[in-house]
Formats: C-alpha cells, structure tokens, sequence
C-alpha cells in the first residue's frame, strides 16, 4: 500500500487499512500489546494510525479512487442491436437483421485515459497519507498536552497538601493568640484555591486523555492506558533548523498532490481539446437479410456531427479548473513557506524561554522561598509573605511545564508543516521541581 509507505517513510511508523481481512485481528492484538505497558508518544501515534477511524474512512477514498483508475482502463462495451419482421399473410418469408457496433474514439483516448486517472490515484494517495500525517501531529501534541497536565496536577496536589499543612497550623496559631483573623482568613482562602485550582487542573486531564482516546479510537477497558514517563525537557542545543521551507516544498505530499493535480487536469484538458472534432464515432458489423433476398454482410460506420457542440464548455470547465489548480498549487507553496517561518520561530523563542526559566527563575524563586523560610522562623517577616513567596515559586514552575508543553507541541507542528521528521536533538537533563515546603512555625509558637 503506497500510502503505508509514505506514512513510514516519514514517521517511521506503520499504518494499516483495516478491509475485513483475517490480518486485521492480528492487528488488533498488537494494539493490546501497544496499549499494555506504559504509553508513549511512538505508541500513541501507532495506536492512532491503525485504529483511528476518520483515518479508515479516509483510506476508503483509495478504493473509490483505484476503482476509478480501474473503469478508465476499460472498454465500453459493444452494442448489439437486432430485429426480426414476421410476415403478417402465408406468402412472405421472415426478414432479420442484427448488428454489433463498438465505440472507436474510445479505443483512440484510451491511453490518455488511463494517464488521467493514474494521475488522480497517484493524486488521492497523497493527499491520504497527508491527512495520515497531519493525525501524526495532531496526536503527538495531545499526548503531550496530557504528559503536561498529569505533572501539573501532580504539582497542585503539592501544593494542595501545604496548603491544608499551613490552614491547619494557623488555626493552631490562631487559638493561641499568635496570628490575627485576617492572616487565619488568609491561609483558609489559600487552602480553598488550592482546592478549586486542582480540580480545574483534573477536569483538563481527563480533557486531554479523553480527546487523546478519539484519536487511537478506544472505548472501553482500552481508555485506561497509563504514560510511562515525564514530559521530556527541552534539548540542550537545537537541531539544524536550515533549508526548513525548502524541505517543506519538496516533501510535503498536499502540495506534491496539488502538483499532480495541476498535470491531471492539464491531460483532462488535452484529452477533450483532442476529441472536440470527433464527437461520437461507431463502427461495427451489420447482417441483414429479406424474406426472399439474400443475406448481406458488410461493415457500419456512425458519425456524430459536431455542428452544435464542440465541447467548448467542457473545455472551458477544464481551463478554469486547471488555472485554479495552479492558483491553489501556489496558495500552498506561498502558505507553507510562511507558516515553516512561523513555527520555527516560536520553536526557538519556546526553547529560549523554558531554558531562561530552567536556569535562571525557577533557581530564584527557589533561593526566595528558602530565604522568606528561614525570615519567617526568625520572625523578620510574616505568614503572608512567606505564602506569597511559595505561591510565586508555583507559578513558576507551572508556567516552566507549560512552556516546554508548547514547545513540544510547537515541534510536532513544525514536522507537519515541513512534511516528515525532523532530526531529534539532545534533550537538556531535567531539573527536579523544589518540593513545596511547609512553614515551621516553632518559634512563632513558643511565643
């Protein structure tokens, strides 16, 4: 299957058109194997090729198509036509007459025929293992999206149990005359955020999961699958990012199918400027014989005379659908370049970004935290600051695991917009989140 070819070719991956056949369950045993141990992003994007149905019915247009190919290579059948006089008294015989008559501008076009539709089949596979490819792009940024997620969760939940940790010290606190009401009020209203934040937080997960399970195509005890790993970090130093628009003109199959496209209709439009003299020409072979006459042989020609229609506007038609060809044949070419511009820029600027907050706020809003700690416990400053100081710290790091998802996501985008792979880099090591401390409050309560 050509477009299982491509399909690997560029991903590295296979993908199947399920067509009822005994392979097809052994298919679905290899999604089992693929959905058993822990998920990734390879697999999600394996599950999602064969088993993704928009994507089956997708690669259903190929047997459309093929049919298609096939009927042009055919023959119209030849008529047979035949009549019979029975003499209406007894004097008289029984007169007959049969023909067979076969088209002959159908035996003149038929190559150019076939050319026309092999172009168009060639044409409908591209465009198939495209919309293949842009359900690649579509899935790993979905996968990456719950990756996310499921560690931002993790982290609220962090800072769900400090939360509750400092509520229930200040009330403590507040009992023993330490605290006022309104640093009381301000720690329970911390604590109830944090609740609402993670819950916000889980709703979005089960979000991701659930249009990560539209794209593999599962229901059932399939959706429970479980990721393996983390959201990987940002690479170190990026990969060659050169000739990016070049690439992406030669190797995308939308625009490699407009081209073939563009030349089909180009051979449509010579096929009818070929025949608009022509019109509809029979020969065959015609018997007759009278009832008391001999029988007649000879051959039969059929000519349709093109007075009034010379096919003008099917030659019209086709010069308007060939010019649009180009034009859209253009609009992709002009589009691609700018969106390969686009999306390697934000790919950078992501990269820059999460190795800024890596390197240098997450390692500040950690010495800040520890620095406010260590104030607190020596009564310089209050509660208030020091959750201040620890909320800060958590955004942080929330904003850090969203930057290295969109950079991810933006990658995956970039691949779809260049039409394969691009070269993997060498990830940068990850840095541990700085658990969330609790406030000690020993000091503040011996006094």
């Amino acid at each position: 299957m050509e477009v299982a070819a491509l399909v690997e070719e560029r991903t590295g991956l296979k993908t199947r058109w399920n067509q009822g056949t005994p392979e097809d369950a052994q298919v679905q045993q290899h999604l089992d194997a693929l959905l058993a141990g822990g998920l990734t992003s390879d697999h999600a994007v394996e599950v999602a090729l064969l088993n993704n149905p928009a994507l089956q019915g997708t690669y259903e247009e190929l047997g459309v198509s093929q049919a298609d190919m096939v009927q042009a290579g055919l023959l119209t059948n030849p008529s047979f036509d035949g009549s019979i006089g029975f003499p209406l008294s007894s004097e008289g015989g029984i007169e007959h007459e049969f023909s067979i008559v076969q088209s002959f501008v159908d035996l003149f076009t038929l190559p150019l025929r076939k050319r026309v539709a092999k172009e168009q089949f060639l044409a409908d596979t591209l465009r198939v293992a495209h919309e293949a490819l842009v359900t690649t792009a579509e899935v790993r940024q979905t996968f990456t999206e719950v990756q996310a997620r499921q560690q931002l969760v993790a982290l609220r939940r962090e800072v769900l149990q400090a939360a509750d940790a400092a509520a229930d010290l200040s009330q403590r606190q507040r009992a023993a005359g330490n605290i006022t009401v309104l640093a009381l009020a301000t720690e329970q209203a911390a604590l109830e955020q944090a609740r609402l934040e993670l819950a916000q937080d889980e709703l979005a997960l089960v979000e991701a999961r659930e249009h990560l399970n539209r794209l593999m195509g599962l229901y059932g005890p399939r959706v429970a699958w479980t990721l393996t790993g983390k959201l990987p970090e940002v690479p170190a130093s990026e990969a060659s990012l050169e000739r990016l628009e070049t690439r992406a003109i030669e190797q995308r199959l939308d625009i490699d199918a407009a081209r073939k496209q563009v030349s089909l209709l180009w051979n449509a439009l010579e096929l009818a400027r070929s025949t608009r003299f022509f019109g509809r020409v029979e020969v065959g072979v015609h018997t007759h014989q009278d009832a008391n006459g001999p029988r007649l042989l000879g051959p039969t020609l059929s000519l349709e005379l093109p007075i009034f229609d010379q096919r003008q506007a099917l030659i019209a038609k086709l010069e308007a659908q060939h010019r649009q060809g180009e034009d859209r044949l253009m609009e992709l070419a002009v589009n691609a370049r700018s969106e390969v511009r686009a999306a390697r820029a934000k790919l950078v600027t992501l990269r820059n970004m999460a190795e800024r907050y890596q390197k240098v706020v997450l390692p500040l809003r950690t010495t800040i935290l520890d620095e406010s700690q260590r104030q607190y416990n020596a009564m310089q400053i209050g509660l208030p600051a020091l959750l201040l100081a620890r909320r800060e710290q958590v955004e942080a790091w929330r904003a850090y695991l969203e930057t290295v998802r969109d950079y991810w996501m933006a990658r995956a985008d970039l691949e779809r917009l260049v039409g394969g792979r691009l070269p993997v880099p060498v990830s940068a090591p990850s840095p541990e989140p700085t658990p969330t401390p609790e406030p000690t409050h020993e000091h503040h309560e011996a006094h």
